[in-house]
């Protein structure tokens, strides 16, 4: 059998190749972890915005549930006469504490 003799050059030459090779690992590795916590907040935040987008299309509806009983003067007057105690000719306002 032979030994081969592996010189201070070839080391040299093998310690390099390991040392980038290490290096471009070290960095992709870091980049698909940046990426991977950029999904997962992308992730939280549309989570968030979907929950602000149902509470917003209640609260539309609930507006315009009551933009359509404005429309009615009958509701308009009850309103008022509740809200702002107003009052008919005929009426006499009690207010009751809570």
């Amino acid at each position: 059998m032979k030994k081969s003799k592996v010189t201070k050059k070839v080391k040299r030459r093998l310690f390099f190749q390991v040392m980038v090779l290490s290096i471009l690992i070290f960095a992709l590795v870091f980049s698909v972890f940046n990426d991977w916590t950029k999904i997962v907040q992308n992730k939280r935040k549309i989570s968030e915005l979907n929950e602000s987008y149902t509470t917003l299309l209640e609260k539309e509806e609930s507006l315009n549930s009551e933009v359509n009983k404005l429309q009615d003067p009958d509701y308009v007057a009850r309103y008022a006469r509740e809200k702002y105690m107003y009052s008919l000719p005929d009426e006499v306002i009690i207010r009751i504490p809570e």
